[in-house]
């Protein structure tokens, strides 16, 4: 018997119909709505209403907890292709490094902050 291919990684975050950068106050909500719309008690009996409520759990149980969900995000999906440009923006924009990423509020601040003494170099 040949060795089967392991799962592939799951993207919690679609699960939850939530953001990337979604609050926890989010993530409970979606959590919620979701948990009960899937319920297993609502379907009488079918598997893959089961299946997805089990999903909703796992995905809630990981987003919720702040290390687990740090832990998540380091090591998550990262398969850029199965991604649209605004989602892969919205995914990993902690880890884009941008001025207000470096605390400076305008990018004309950034150039202040860069130079020694104010000293630009000319163009």
């Amino acid at each position: 018997m040949e060795p089967h291919d392991p799962l592939p990684p799951k993207d919690y975050y679609k699960i939850l119909e939530v953001d990337y950068d979604a609050t926890d106050d989010k993530i409970r909500l979606n959590y919620r709505k979701l948990a009960l719309k899937w319920h297993p008690d609502k379907h009488k009996g079918d598997g893959a209403v089961t299946s997805k409520f089990q999903e909703i759990n796992e995905a809630y149980s990981v987003l919720s907890d702040p290390v687990k969900r740090f832990d998540y995000d380091l090591t998550g999906i990262y398969e850029i292709e199965k991604y649209t440009l605004r989602e892969y923006l919205a995914r990993f924009k902690g880890m884009i490094l941008t001025c207000n990423g470096l605390g400076i509020g305008h990018p004309s601040e950034g150039a202040e902050h860069l130079t020694n003494g104010g000293n630009v170099a000319d163009e």
